[in-house]
């Protein structure tokens, strides 16, 4: 990829390994509690995704770490720097995309990117030359000259993303960057996503996709109410949580113990209303034991990968039952 598009620090520069570090953290709001003493690193050039229910306090993490929001407890430095004393020198050295796209609608794409890099005072040349590679990698050139309010959803999140890079960011926040976008356009995103880590640039994001979070994330941290519940590479959380397969079913809590036999001794479990998931390393025995009892009926049955939406189910949403 052109290097071009990288943050361009060198390699001696003075910044620390850990681009992000935040301990402690806490935020209320009132008497609710929006963070809750959480730890965060986020080293050099990684991909760290933040993952919870509404309110479990991404959102209000993200808004401390680039200076918006000022955090009742802790501390938190980015780029060594600490944000309380001076957001405005880590607010350079970012990008941020934010769960609403901001930019002027009557206004094109290439008008947007030009009044934004004038915002970060990058020279005439330089901005005309950067909105151009902007305009190539996040595949935008053909609307270029389209006003923004004409823009189909997936496009005017492009123009977001691309504003966000303007200024060449050693650090890419994105709040939800591809809810409510066609797949085809979240793939498309995902891949520009991907060649920017790969040119060494850390990303921090939050989604409620937990397919994007596996593709996406070199480690997530899954929050609930606040707190940081679990953090890791996330097949790394799948095999220390779940099993490595799982098998969907429709089965009443009644009918539990007849449908699964001696495989509900020990077996890890979710239950979300009527669908129960059961996971296990090989699942080829309890699936026959399954179809054997069910032969009649004949109910769907899925045999599957354990994946992150079952660990983060089970830490956050649906209860985890644990056989006797």
């Amino acid at each position: 990829m052109d290097n071009s598009l990288s943050s361009g620090v060198p390699k001696d520069e003075s910044t620390p390994s850990a681009i992000v570090e935040a301990h402690g953290l806490g935020k209320r709001f009132g008497s609710r509690v929006a963070v809750a003493d959480l730890d965060l690193d986020v080293p050099k050039g990684q991909c760290l995704g933040l993952l919870g229910p509404n309110g479990a306090g991404k959102t209000t993490t993200l808004r401390m770490i680039y200076g918006v929001t000022r955090p009742d407890a802790g501390s938190i430095r980015v780029f060594g720097i600490d944000v309380t004393r001076d957001a405005r020198a880590v607010r350079r050295r970012l990008g941020v995309t934010l769960q609403d796209n901001v930019m002027i609608e009557t206004l094109t794409p290439r008008e947007n990117l030009r009044v934004f890099g004038r915002f970060h005072g990058l020279g005439a040349a330089a901005l005309e030359a950067r909105i151009d590679e902007l305009l190539d990698f996040l595949e935008l050139r053909s609307h270029a000259d389209v006003l923004a309010r004409r823009l189909s959803g997936g496009f005017q999140r492009r123009l977001a993303v691309a504003m966000s890079l303007i200024n060449r960011p050693e650090l890419l926040i994105l709040d939800e960057p591809t809810t409510g976008l066609d797949p085809a356009v979240r793939h498309a995103l995902w891949s520009r996503i991907r060649a920017l880590g790969a040119d060494g640039t850390t990303v921090l994001l939050t989604t409620h996709y937990m397919d994007e979070a596996e593709r996406l994330c070199d480690r997530v941290v899954i929050m609930a109410d606040g707190r940081a519940m679990c953090a890791g590479a996330p097949r790394e959380l799948i095999s220390a949580t779940l099993k490595r397969e799982a098998i969907e079913l429709d089965c009443p809590e009644n009918e539990v113990a007849a449908m699964l036999g001696a495989f509900s001794e020990g077996a890890k479990m979710l239950r979300a209303g009527n669908r129960l998931i059961v996971f296990a390393d090989d699942a080829q025995p309890l699936l026959a034991h399954v179809r054997a009892h069910d032969a009649g009926e004949r109910r769907p049955i899925v045999v599957r990968p354990a994946n992150l939406e079952d660990v983060f189910l089970s830490i956050t949403g649906t209860r985890l039952e644990e056989g006797a």
